[in-house]
């Protein structure tokens, strides 16, 4: 979450016409205080039983977590680019960028 809060104005293009939400099984309390705390600019969501999770395939019943996926979902609802985006490796954040692209391009270069 650290790197999609760093990168939040390119890689998510400063939010226009982008939510990023991050969905954990945590408690709101302690997501609401994290975020504070870390100053993230996206919105976090609890799924304590893991309901969400199971409805995008991202929960892990043995460990009782959801699985770090990510996914862009098009203004129209439908998934466009799913991907579990593992934190070392810089190509998973490229591919993520060109997706965002593709469904929420950035504003046109004004120089």
């Amino acid at each position: 979450m650290e790197t999609y809060r760093d990168q939040y104005v390119t890689m998510f293009n400063n939010g226009r016409k982008v939510a990023v939400i991050g969905i954990s099984v945590d408690a709101d309390t302690t997501l609401a205080a994290w975020a504070r705390e870390e100053q993230f600019p996206m919105l976090f969501a609890s799924d304590p039983d893991g309901k969400v999770g199971r409805l995008y395939a991202s929960y892990d019943v043995a460990h009782k977590l959801d699985r770090r996926n990510v996914y862009v979902i098009a203004p129209n609802g439908k998934i466009v680019w799913a991907k579990p985006v593992q934190a070392l490796v810089e190509k998973d954040y490229t591919d993520l960028g060109v997706a965002v692209d593709r469904v929420s391009p950035p504003p046109a270069d004004s120089t």
